[in-house]
Formats: C-alpha cells, structure tokens, sequence
C-alpha cells in the first residue's frame, strides 16, 4: 500500500483565535522532523499566504482555480520554508461559483488526491465560516485541529461546529473527528483564562491538547517577516509551544 498524507482542518468559524498562525508554525515544527508538509490556504483573506512572504494579488492562479475550474493544486503550490498551495481574494467567489457544481463539497478532496503521496501532512487553513469552503475542508480531512481562545464566547462555537461535523460524518466524510482542541492566546495572568480551559477540560476531556499557546507579540511580528515563528524566534516560548504541540499530534493523541 502507498503512504498517503494524512490531511488535518484546522477550523473554528469565529476568527481571531489564531487558526492560520496554528496552521503555519504547526506545519513548520513537522517541516523541523523532517516531515514533509502542505499547507493549503482556503481562506480568501490569504494569511496564510501572505505569512510566508507570498503576496496574494501577483498570483496567476490560487485556490480558486483549483476548486472552481480544476486546475491542478500542483500549479498553486510555492515552495517556501513550508509548501503552501496559495490562495487570493477570488477565494471569497468561490462559494458562489461552485453553488452549482455537482459533487461541490468534494471539489478539494478531488484536488488533493492526485498529490496524497507527495507528503506526510496536509495542513487545511479554513475561513472564519461554516460555509462551503470549511466543508470541502472537513470532506477532504481526516482530522481537525480547532484552535479555541480560552473566552466563554469562543468557547460557544465548538457547539456549532460539532453540529456541522455530525453533519459532514452522516452525509459526506465518516471518518472526520477531532484530533484535538487548542487553547490559543492564553493569557496566564487572567482568572478567566484559567476557567475558560477548566470549562474546556470538563466538556471535551482528554481532546483538550496538554499544550498551550500563549499570548505574545511574536506572533504579530513574524508574519510580517513572511516566516513562521520558529524560525523568527526560533529559541523563544511561541515556537517551543509549537514543538510541544508537534509531539502531542505526531503521538497520535496519546495523552
């Protein structure tokens, strides 16, 4: 039998909780074990992109192309400090375009499987929605890693998005499940982020992940720089916390 990539989601429809900046240093900390990762970027704001140095607006091709007139992912795909199959603002049409299409939550699993044997991981960075774009995600994963800022209302979300992945198990992918959830931009001195993670712990148990992703500043900075934040700040706590989290999914959840 061919190995084949196994392909993670990273989704959470309400932004802000630091799913690209997951998306990036995870794939990065895989890239450091000598795994060989892609990162596709569905979101049409192109973060992803954008972080590791890729400006979205002088792409001939993104996403899009591949999603909606079935080019080949190999032709969006540059090669960075991690592979990224690019995306561009015409992303943000693509719900639109493919509303018609038959077989339209498939469109990226299609895509994907012509290029499954070129890599370990797939990294799916997912837009800040449960529209089509997110569920040709979760059709074409096996996994999904939900990044969660430890507030009560971020917290609310998991709700929704399980609903929508009981939906997407029944009718179009059975083997999707949670790999894990990720407390994000923890803020340690705060009593509520400490309640927030105890309400996680008590509702989700052992899928919490043991690692957590502080708050700081380098986070900011190192897409700026068009790097992710080993790289940027390869000795500092963002990127040992990454590295922690790496352990934790390539155990395959044992914790």
């Amino acid at each position: 039998m061919t190995p084949t990539a196994k392909v993670i989601a990273f989704t959470n429809q309400k932004g802000g909780v630091a799913k690209t900046t997951t998306t990036l240093n995870l794939a990065a900390a895989f890239v450091e074990r000598d795994h060989r990762v892609l990162c596709i970027d569905l979101d049409p704001q192109g973060n992803l992109t954008m972080s590791q140095g890729i400006d979205p607006d002088t792409l001939e091709m993104s996403m899009y192309d591949v999603l909606v007139h079935q080019v080949s992912i190999r032709e969006v795909i540059r090669k960075r400090e991690v592979d990224v199959a690019c995306a561009s603002i015409d992303l943000a049409g693509a719900e639109i375009a493919m509303s018609t299409m038959i077989g339209r939550e498939r469109s990226l699993k299609k895509a994907l499987t012509p290029i499954l044997e070129d890599y370990d991981y797939m990294f799916i960075d997912t837009p800040p929605s449960l529209g089509l774009l997110t569920i040709n995600a979760l059709t074409a994963a096996q996994k999904v890693i939900v990044p969660v800022q430890c507030e009560y209302l971020s917290m609310r979300g998991l709700i929704q998005l399980q609903n929508t992945l009981s939906m997407v198990r029944e009718e179009l992918n059975p083997e999707i499940e949670i790999e894990g959830i990720l407390p994000t931009l923890v803020d340690n001195r705060t009593v509520h982020a400490k309640e927030a993670i105890e309400i996680l712990e008590e509702n989700f148990g052992d899928r919490v992940f043991a690692s957590r992703i502080n708050k700081t500043v380098r986070f900011a900075e190192a897409p700026v720089k068009g790097m992710s934040v080993l790289k940027y700040d390869p000795d500092g706590k963002a990127a040992y916390a990454y590295r922690q989290l790496a352990e934790e999914v390539l155990a395959n959840g044992k914790r």
